[in-house]
């Protein structure tokens, strides 16, 4: 028995001798982290979502303490989070009009196929495979990356093969704006209730030809918008949010019903 006891003993003593070193390691060489650290994170919404260009929330948190960077990158963060950010840090908070994500295209199945594409179904593909299989080059190519894309679920796809964008899901983190290889998604102010589904600049002859539903620059939407905040220019309606009112006329005067309500 004694024979057991001496290196029992020896490595008992060996672990509490290098428990106690490590224990005084831990504080003598301790990382002093800021309190508001901490703080901050449990105001951020916890998305994680990477718009602000941080690693994460926790990342962001412990940039803004650092100075490195403000509390408007975040596009997922309320405004009464943010006040309380900003009491937290000292500073004066300068919030960003909120915007929200809207389509620039509404054709799916109205724009027209050129060919039958059987590729990988990825927008980013489909559009590195002779231009993409849609007749019209600003057309929505329906394989979903934006809906992927999205870290709130704001995004489905309809039965037409087209991006819905749910204004009440939407934070404006603009993931899905850098997801779509055609540039088709728009962030608009939240307070805009109309918006333009289309983007190409193709005379209509050409937009006849490949879409059922494009923007043909007839001027009808321009010629009724009592407040000159809607506009053709080349070849595309388009509008001037800081003079719109909303009302809705150039949607009820749109022939192609390509100007949308909210």
């Amino acid at each position: 028995m004694m024979q057991f006891l001496a290196p029992i003993l020896t490595l008992t003593g060996l672990g509490l001798f290098f428990g106690l070193v490590l224990t005084w390691a831990s504080k003598k060489f301790a990382v002093l982290q800021d309190p508001r650290i901490k703080e901050i994170l449990t105001k951020l919404p916890g998305a994680n979502c990477g718009a602000c260009g941080m690693p994460g929330c926790a990342g962001f948190s412990e940039a803004l303490v650092k100075g490195e960077g403000t509390i408007e990158n975040c596009k997922v963060c309320s405004e009464e989070a943010a006040c309380e950010i900003a009491k937290i840090l000292g500073v004066k908070l300068s919030l960003a009009e909120k915007k929200a994500a809207t389509l620039r295209c509404h054709g799916g199945k109205s724009a027209k196929d050129k060919f039958i594409y059987q590729g990988i179904e990825n927008c980013h593909a489909a559009a590195q495979t002779l231009g993409g299989q849609k007749l019209c080059s600003f057309a929505c190519l329906g394989f979903a990356d934006c809906e992927r894309a999205c870290p709130f679920d704001a995004i489905r796809m309809s039965p037409e093969g087209l991006p819905i964008i749910s204004n009440e899901l939407c934070t404006g983190c603009g993931k899905c704006v850098a997801a779509c290889p055609r540039d088709l998604i728009t962030l608009i102010p939240v307070k805009a209730k109309v918006y333009i589904g289309c983007s190409s600049h193709e005379p209509a002859k050409e937009i006849v030809r490949v879409c059922n539903v494009g923007c043909i620059a007839c001027k009808k939407c321009e010629q009724v918008c009592p407040v000159g905040a809607i506009k053709i220019v080349e070849n595309l309606a388009v509008i001037d949010y800081d003079k719109c009112t909303s009302c809705g006329k150039c949607v009820e005067a749109c022939p192609r019903k390509i100007i949308k309500k909210l």
